[in-house]
């Protein structure tokens, strides 16, 4: 099969590529920075004109399109590159898609999920009224509603994905980054972190995220949407108090907080869907993938 990945040099995107390669597949990639590669692609794709150039001579029979600005604080402090990404980006895809063909499978977040205090399947945000918290979040359901009214008008073929707090080794750090990242990096370097007490997560290892996103290109069902979160159901200290256990440190520079405002409280992931379909299995628990992305990180930023 031939595919491009956008976005494919990111923490979920490398590793994707990565996978679909061990299947056999001819995959591309396509992302912003300067990269080597014989298959590497330079786009952004808020540009229209870079974005139809990845489809000239190129046949593509499957799009993952994971590129956009990621992180609630991110899309307040840069809201304009964010929605040049993640709505602009996401209808210059579509617009290539109706014209070629290709099938899609669009990234968005469980942050779409809002304010729904409840278990969170696919089905809630088509049956109930849902309030979006930040501009991220708005972005990622803007992306999802046009890819399914490109879908009624113009017959694309579609899959969506709703990713919970997906963790592992690969993530680069930066305040923008997720939960687990920065506890590690900021429990590593000694420095000052706020813990968010009443929040609750699903929080998914990198291995098994990768493995059920590339199931969909074996198992491709158009129209669908899947959450793809991990089984252990967890409160946000939990993970805080995981990491400092692991390096042998004591909590002196955390601060507890009761909650953080803008910010879904708890996310509880139904993922029978996934498990149906897509073969979706969570194999890594936190007690493993903690203690292995803390490894990484060790690596990578020398605190050996």
């Amino acid at each position: 099969m031939h595919i491009l990945v956008t976005g494919g040099l990111g923490a979920v995107g490398a590793p994707l590529v990565g996978e679909l390669h061990k299947r056999g597949n001819e995959v591309w990639v396509a992302d912003r920075p300067h990269a080597p590669g014989p298959n590497y692609l330079r786009c952004d794709v808020g540009i229209h004109r870079q974005v139809a150039r990845l489809f000239e001579d190129r046949p593509f029979d499957l799009v993952y399109h994971l590129a956009a600005e990621f992180g609630r604080n991110n899309g307040e402090d840069f809201y304009e590159t964010m929605w040049a990404s993640n709505a602009i980006g996401t209808k210059n895809i579509l617009r290539c898609q109706e014209q070629r063909g290709f099938r899609l499978v669009f990234f968005s977040s469980s942050e779409v999920y809002g304010d729904w205090d409840g278990v969170m399947s696919e089905e809630v945000l088509a049956e109930h009224p849902i309030r979006q918290l930040n501009d991220y979040a708005i972005s990622k359901w803007v992306g999802e509603q046009q890819v399914m009214n490109s879908a009624d008008r113009f017959g694309t073929e579609s899959v969506r994905v709703r990713l919970f707090n997906t963790y592992g080794p690969g993530e680069p750090y930066s305040e923008y980054r997720s939960v687990i990242c920065k506890f590690v990096y900021h429990a590593l370097h000694d420095l000052p972190y706020t813990v968010y007490l009443n929040h609750h997560r699903s929080s998914t290892f990198i291995d098994d995220t990768v493995r059920t996103l590339a199931n969909i290109a074996e198992r491709f069902h158009p129209g669908e949407v899947y959450n793809i979160a991990g089984d252990e159901y967890h409160d946000i200290r939990t993970l805080s108090d995981m990491i400092l256990a692991y390096l042998g440190k004591d909590d002196r520079l955390v601060e507890y907080v009761d909650y953080e405002a803008h910010n879904t409280r708890d996310k509880r992931s139904d993922n029978s869907k996934a498990r149906r379909d897509l073969d979706h299995r969570c194999t890594v628990t936190l007690e493993e993938g903690i203690p292995r992305t803390i490894e990484w990180q060790k690596k990578v930023y020398g605190r050996e």
